[in-house]
């Protein structure tokens, strides 16, 4: 293992002592990871806030086999320590990395392949907002749906971290986008963040101004992380050969569909989930990332939604932050 500097035995770390609210994350001393092949040990900066993490803290989703028990799934930092087969030169470096788990945390690990460079300049927990969302919005509305310059698609949940990635991306690869969203204030903040059209789902059938917006054409495709009787809504709204991609059964994950609308339209179901992905297939999308999104990043002209930060010791009152579902964009603990 390739080290600089004094890296400390222990560290400070955000565990979850039950399944339950948001005062189940408590500051604990754990021993400091030690990076295995091909990882890199990161003194952390700042990390993430992500609706897995509230899912793993409720007991609805646990940590995948072999990853760390801590949440946290996105951060940044300085690499202080390389495993066998890592870059050494990535020492000292500063990047933001997807992870597993064990991102709330001082320290945390990840695979070499799985971090990103920050550019100069750029700020540290801007970086740490990336990775989560970038790598999910860009596997599953890019490559899963493959929307190309010109398309519509429908993304719900339009002030989340999820959202306001959508729109982003969306806006600098020329794609229109609608986004439903729970307020009226909601709807303006989408708006204001570049979104083509707002609805707000508590007021108005999305359905109905789907097929006002577009003239009864429908969308090429729909982010969806709602599920349950969200996805026959969602199928309405789809053009011929439209594409829906579920990432997330937030409704519930059972639903009815009318299997001849699917077949006479040649409608395209599919989803994924990130989190229990290979990490080779992780480092081949971190690549696909590097050579697409990331000089937007080294521009200045891809930054992330920001809501609020945190004190890492302070999670618990980042969590019920986001369980209150007021936030717009991304929410984040710092060192």
């Amino acid at each position: 293992m390739v080290e600089v500097g004094a890296v400390p035995a222990m560290m400070t770390a955000i565990g979850i002592s039950a399944p339950g609210g948001p005062d189940v994350l408590v500051p604990q001393q754990r021993p400091v990871p030690q990076p295995g092949a091909g990882e890199v040990l990161i003194r952390v900066a700042a990390a993430g806030v992500n609706r897995p993490d509230v899912m793993q803290r409720m007991g609805k989703y646990p940590a995948p086999a072999g990853a760390s028990d801590l949440p946290g799934l996105e951060i940044s930092g300085t690499v202080v320590a390389v495993g066998e087969g890592a870059d050494a030169a990535l020492v000292g470096t500063s990047v933001c990395a997807l992870v597993s788990g064990g991102g709330y945390a001082q320290y945390a690990v990840a695979p070499a392949v799985q971090c990103l460079p920050v550019p100069d300049g750029y700020d540290m927990v801007e970086a740490a907002a990336l990775p989560e969302t970038l790598f999910t919005v860009w596997t599953n509305l890019f490559e899963r749906a493959y929307v190309v310059e010109g398309d519509m698609v429908l993304v719900h949940g339009g002030t989340s971290g999820i959202g306001t990635m959508a729109i982003s991306l969306c806006r600098l690869f020329d794609i229109a986008i609608i986004v439903t969203c729970g307020s009226d204030e909601k709807c303006a903040q989408a708006l204001a963040w570049g979104a083509t059209h707002a609805i707000n789902y508590r007021t108005q059938d999305f359905v109905e101004e789907v097929a006002r917006i577009t003239d009864g054409k429908g969308m090429n495709a729909v982010l969806d992380m709602v599920g349950g009787d969200y996805v026959p809504r969602n199928l309405k709204c789809l053009a011929e050969d439209g594409r829906h991609v579920s990432i997330a059964t937030q409704a519930g994950p059972k639903t009815t569909l009318f299997l001849p609308e699917i077949m006479t339209r040649r409608l395209t179901l599919t989803g994924s989930t990130l989190r229990p992905r290979s990490v080779a297939f992780k480092g081949l999308v971190a690549q696909e990332i590097a050579r697409t999104v990331w000089p937007f990043v080294a521009e200045g002209k891809l930054r992330p939604a920001m809501d609020s930060r945190f004190a890492l010791v302070d999670a618990a009152k980042a969590h019920a932050r986001m369980d209150a579902g007021e936030h717009f964009g991304k929410i984040m603990l710092v060192m």
